[in-house]
């Protein structure tokens, strides 16, 4: 460890413990002041010019929610612009493939998900940084005659094939929520794969679809409105973000557990002291009481802080678990 990533590791530690209180953009003026290109190993910089990070869904959905929280602290941080382009199409896959192709400088990055990050192309990406990792919410369109989970299963199974599941594509952990609900609920649902969960937010609130298992910061802001209804979220235990919601275990099918996370990836073979350096500063960003409050107020819960490592295991262990639902009920992805 260099000791300039030890120095920027205590300026940020020194961030999130003076970031506090009722002045919330005291945590910015102190990232401004530390903020700047750093040397790390081999004598290069990072960053000196803008940072390009893909999302490879369309606007408004959960990927691109949480970068566009995270930029304007990281830009303050870097000193540097934070360029987010929308790359949506092929459940991820073609804004994957600029990420992938491009020089492991971290200069192209990605904010992605489960649809992205498969068993044949997951040596393709430098896993970064766990940013969220948040059950879903279980959203229906107020025309469906169901408060509860319970209630869904009865209406599902007395219509069959009348719930019509969206999700941001096929592969993406919306999707598999849904199978993995339809295969523990022995339900007939369709699914419609869109290009990102903001369209298939879209065709819900206009009821061409009636159900999504979606990410609670693309959903809640609707069911606040009084346009969805809310019926539980998708992990074993409530969320820390929407404790009043209950979890689809406990009101209606036992053993029901699924997770949506968001990570930050760059191209394979990062150099290692590059992407401590991105791990570090993500993770502190993300330590900001501000950030940590936008993040909880849209409903994610923030992933829990760890190294480059640690998110590859996590990832490796998440990606297990889909391939197996994935061979079982024979889905067709990508």
């Amino acid at each position: 460890m260099t000791k300039n990533f030890q120095r920027r590791r205590r300026a940020l530690e020194v961030l999130t413990t003076f970031s506090v209180g009722p002045a919330l953009g005291f945590g910015s003026a102190l990232l401004s002041s530390v903020g700047h290109a750093q040397t790390i190993e081999g004598g290069r910089e990072f960053p000196t010019k803008p940072v390009r990070v893909i999302v490879p869904f369309s606007p408004g959905g959960g990927a691109d929610t949480l970068i566009r929280i995270l930029a304007p602290a990281l830009t303050d941080l870097w000193r540097q612009p934070i360029i987010i382009e929308n790359k949506p199409g092929a459940s991820g896959a073609i804004g994957g493939e600029i990420v992938a192709k491009a020089p492991a400088d971290g200069y192209t990055l990605m904010l992605g998900s489960t649809a992205v990050l498969n068993e044949r192309n997951v040596n393709s990406f430098s896993a970064l940084a766990l940013v969220s990792a948040s059950p879903y919410v279980i959203t229906v369109h107020p025309k469906v005659p169901a408060q509860s989970i319970a209630e869904l299963l009865v209406y599902g199974r007395a219509q069959p094939g009348e719930l019509r599941f969206g999700s941001s594509g096929a592969g993406s952990a919306s999707h598999l929520s849904g199978e993995l609900f339809k295969a523990m609920a022995h339900l007939d649902m369709l699914h419609i794969p869109y290009k990102g969960t903001g369209q298939a937010l879209a065709d819900l609130l206009a009821g061409h679809i009636n159900i999504m298992f979606a990410p609670a910061q693309t959903v809640m802001p609707n069911v606040q409105a009084g346009k969805l209804r809310a019926l539980a979220v998708t992990g074993a235990r409530r969320s820390a973000a929407l404790p009043d919601l209950v979890t689809a275990a406990e009101s209606g099918l036992p053993g029901y557990e699924s997770v949506g996370w968001f990570g930050l990836f760059g191209p394979a073979k990062m150099p290692t002291p590059l992407r401590r350096q991105i791990n570090a500063d993500v993770n502190g960003t993300m330590r900001l009481p501000r950030i940590n409050k936008e993040m909880m107020d849209r409903g994610s819960d923030p992933g829990p802080i760890g190294s480059d490592e640690d998110f590859t295991r996590f990832l490796h262990a998440d990606m297990a678990k889909w391939e197996r639902l994935i061979r079982e009920r024979q889905l067709l992805i990508g």
